[in-house]
């Protein structure tokens, strides 16, 4: 008998990947947690049966989260992370020396756990001496600090459920205010592909330019979420993505990536032209 996850990415598209074996299955206060096995992908990890990662991709989604970011702010200190219980993210942060602090807030205690024991390849680095683990609700989290953070990144789940919280006008102004005068924040940012996630980007990009005076919005190409077609959104109150990128500053870290370089760091943000009208449609009111 043959075994097959399948995400049903519109009502009329389905995704599928055939699955070797079931490692994990429990459903926590939030979600349910589930973590396969497969030949192409490796191990994947769905919450409510929707895709997070694979062992094949997730390089991807992570190194454009914090390598964009890292590579145009010059002095980072301090760094938020909201979400991201795969521990991917903080992978990625803690290859740079000059962190002092990770501050990582997650709702749900039970992903960080089944992560740890199934998804070695991102789980690896919580115990670092600067990462600090909180298990609350980010937006409840970020309402309480004020010019503290020189980045936060937002690696939130889809615009519903857990994760309905951080893609609000509040939730926006909150890191707005949490950040310190020259900060910035990242998010994932849903596809423009398919027209329901279309209008949830257009939804989260429109709460941010309504907070930010700077407002941009990057792509990767990432196999196994909803297109292939993923976007990032970069908000910041000082620094520009292009105009303060300094390549040689960040090639001369020598850090080591899969996806990411700083020729790719300018060719994220040449959106094609579908992008660009979808967010125009936005901005327009603003």
């Amino acid at each position: 008998m043959e075994l097959w996850y399948t995400e049903n990415h519109t009502p009329n598209v389905k995704f599928s990947i055939k699955v070797d074996k079931q490692l994990y299955s429990g459903q926590s206060e939030f979600q349910r947690i589930d973590v396969f096995e497969s030949e192409e992908f490796g191990r994947f990890l769905t919450l409510d049966g929707y895709m997070m990662l694979t062992e094949k991709d997730e390089f991807i989604y992570h190194e454009m989260m914090v390598h964009v970011p890292m590579a145009v702010h010059p002095n980072v200190k301090k760094v938020l992370v909201i979400g991201a219980g795969d521990g991917g993210v903080i992978r990625e942060l803690v290859k740079y020396p000059e962190i002092e602090q990770i501050d990582m807030v997650e709702i749900d205690e039970m992903v960080v756990d089944v992560c740890k024991e199934f998804l070695p390849f991102t789980a690896t680095d919580f115990d670092d001496e600067r990462v600090h683990l909180y298990f609350q609700d980010g937006l409840k989290f970020v309402r309480n600090k004020e010019n503290e953070y020189d980045i936060i990144i937002v690696d939130s789940t889809d615009p519903f459920g857990p994760g309905e919280g951080l893609f609000t006008k509040e939730f926006y102004g909150n890191c707005y205010k949490a950040l310190t005068e020259d900060g910035m924040i990242v998010n994932q940012h849903e596809s423009p592909f398919y027209t329901e996630d279309a209008r949830a980007m257009q939804r989260a990009h429109k709460r941010i330019v309504q907070s930010f005076d700077i407002s941009k919005i990057y792509q990767a190409h990432i196999p196994t979420y909803p297109s292939g077609h993923w976007l990032f959104g970069f908000a910041s109150k000082k620094y520009h993505p292009l105009k303060n990128f300094d390549a040689d500053r960040w090639n001369q870290r020598g850090i080591q990536t899969r996806y990411y370089n700083t020729e790719l760091h300018y060719g994220a943000f040449a959106l094609p032209n579908y992008v660009e009208e979808l967010l125009e449609h936005v901005e327009e009111e603003y």
